[in-house]
């Protein structure tokens, strides 16, 4: 029997860590776009933006602990043709200042972006600064766009692209270091377009942001036991690009999602939106936080709490009954 140790020895290698990419974009696009002005709320040491505070403070604002008015303030700085990066924790920029993102900011239509850090499960602490609901709160703002970046080069591409689209863009934020998956010399983000990170016939995770690193993960070692993944990373979440989901699960009977969001509002339920409109055959199974409150801790623990680690995603993509059947013919 294979023992939960050596199936940890089949994750790939680490990867390269890079130091606040969000930080070293922001520093790059300052020089290209005179006309961005970032707004913290009291959290500058914790998004990476105290570089951008340094270099231009008079394009800097702090406003405090009051994101409400964050939202506000950058309303307003959108209106004068400035592009407001409105930088603050997950939580705070959805559930504590909801209101003021639909109406204030994104009535407008103008261009703008809010990036929000500690998304779903990265937080060390709980339901307080969990932002497990954010991406499905956010989805159903009109005109909003979303996009949850997988690793460091995926953020750093995702942001400029972000200010150069011309409206409301919700960014969720990775901070400090950050694991670097593409190699930012080939990858090229696309607003709305999926990228294809693993092959396989068995059996289709789509996933998004970190989820993607956790598909991976799990499919390193549903490969050890006979059953082949394939993933297909969807940093898009809104506009979502139905077509190459469509086109994905098609060749499966079973697909899963897998995000670091709740079950439900975010990727899964998208996909599920796709699936059913189309009336395909592929049966869905979501991935993701339950309908439970997470528990504190590393993001190790409450992965391992929650059955999100590798092993945990493993064992349950492996006991479909159908996955299971395909592994033993071959």
């Amino acid at each position: 029997m294979t023992t939960r140790t050596q199936e940890r020895s089949a994750d790939r290698e680490d990867p390269v860590v890079v130091d606040a990419p969000f930080g070293i974009a922001l520093a790059e696009m300052a020089n290209r776009r005179p006309d961005v002005a970032v707004l913290a709320a009291d959290l500058s040491n914790y998004t990476d933006v105290i570089g951008f505070a340094e270099a231009h403070p008079d394009r800097f604002l702090q406003i405090g602990m009051a994101e409400q008015n964050l939202m506000g303030v950058a309303a307003g700085i959108a209106k004068t043709g400035l592009v407001p990066i409105i930088t603050t924790y997950c939580v705070f920029a959805t559930r504590r200042s909801y209101e003021q993102v639909a109406l204030a900011l994104c009535t407008a239509r103008r261009p703008l972006v809010i990036a929000a850090f500690l998304p779903g499960i990265t937080t060390p602490f709980r339901a307080t600064h969990q932002g497990t609901d954010d991406l499905a709160l956010m989805r159903n703002i009109p005109g909003m766009t979303l996009i949850d970046p997988m690793d460091a080069t995926e953020l750093a591409a995702a942001l400029t692209a972000a200010v150069d689209l011309g409206g409301p863009v919700y960014l969720r934020g990775l901070r400090g270091r950050v694991k670097q998956h593409f190699d930012p010399a080939s990858y090229r983000f696309e607003v709305g377009k999926t990228h294809l990170l693993r092959g396989g016939n068995d059996v289709g995770i789509i996933s998004t942001g970190l989820g993607s690193e956790w598909a991976l993960q799990a499919a390193e070692v549903l490969s050890a036991r006979g059953v082949h993944a394939a993933v297909l990373h969807v940093p898009t979440i809104k506009p979502l690009d139905a077509q190459a989901i469509q086109a994905f699960c098609e060749r499966f009977s079973v697909v899963y999602t897998l995000e670091n969001h709740a079950r439900t509002g975010g990727l899964g339920t998208a996909v599920a939106e796709v699936l059913a409109e189309v009336g395909a055959n592929t049966r869905l199974r979501r991935l993701g936080v339950p309908d439970s409150w997470a528990p504190a801790g590393s993001l190790d623990h409450i992965r391992s709490e929650l059955g999100l680690d590798p092993i945990g995603i493993a064992d349950t993509v492996g006991s479909d009954q159908y996955i299971t059947t395909v592994a033993r013919a071959q």
